[in-house]
């Protein structure tokens, strides 16, 4: 069975942290709808839902996905990089303590769990503004005994890792080579983003489906050409938020 960890869009969206694009107004009333037809879609795909509350008072925090990794074994709680996101882990972590044992990122460490791409028994961590060297030192340690290995990935001009590049399947991921080196993923084979659609990197595979925003048609067609079966979704107002399909769930296997 599949759990997807959501939570419901804070009235202060319109606040949120921003990095590498401008800032827009944000209509939260669009964002909150947009989210709904996102959670449908997780639904749709066979995932059971456990949606938080909103947090009137911590803007980002519609995008769980930074603050804790869940693997087969264990979940790591993060220290987010952005000390306004910090107060979101509490609630997640109570959530995440009925499906694993929980493990923590400690100061001086800081983790964005967007910067966390799993690929079998490889974590790649994006070496961010948001993560820092001691965070994947801390992640490496932590998971040393549970037989995972974590590799530090350089990223340039994005706010995380998987901005740049996000699995599409067992041996292929998509990626954005302006923003991490290729070189990086030698062993995978690779489909490059439509030049014209420089944030479509981000896909959430669920099974055999890859869910990814409407507004990458041309990325889409990529996928589709190369024998993905793609369910779109409308999440423009959270783009505006820096967010992507990834960002808005914390999708992982539970008994039943």
């Amino acid at each position: 069975m599949w759990i997807a960890v959501t939570r419901e869009v804070s009235s202060a969206l319109g606040d949120c942290e921003l990095s590498y694009v401008p800032r827009e107004a944000i209509d939260v009333a669009r964002a909150s709808a947009q989210h709904r037809d996102y959670q449908r879609a997780l639904e749709i795909l066979g995932c059971r839902l456990l949606t938080l509350p909103a947090e009137p008072d911590l803007p980002d925090s519609v995008f769980v996905e930074d603050v804790a990794i869940v693997l087969d074994e264990v979940a790591v709680l993060t220290r987010p990089g952005a000390l306004s996101r910090r107060a979101e882990v509490a609630s997640v972590a109570e959530v995440l303590r009925g499906y694993r044992p929980v493990l923590a990122i400690a100061a001086p460490g800081t983790l964005d769990g967007g910067d966390v791409l799993r690929v079998g028994r490889t974590l790649y961590v994006g070496e961010s503004a948001r993560s820092n060297a001691e965070g994947i030192a801390q992640l490496r340690e932590l998971l040393a005994d549970r037989g995972y290995a974590v590799q530090g990935v350089p990223t340039r001009g994005c706010l995380h890792l998987k901005s740049a590049v996000t699995q599409l399947g067992d041996d292929t991921l998509l990626l954005q080579s302006e923003w991490v080196d290729r070189d990086r993923f030698a062993d995978f084979r690779v489909i490059e983003i439509d030049p014209a659609e420089p944030h479509a990197a981000n896909v959430l595979r669920i099974g055999d489906t890859l869910v990814m925003p409407a507004s990458f048609p041309r990325t889409r067609q990529r996928l589709l050409d190369a024998g993905f079966h793609v369910m779109v979704v409308d999440v423009s107002e959270l783009q505006k938020a820096e967010g992507a399909v990834t960002c808005c769930s914390l999708v992982f296997r539970a008994d039943e």
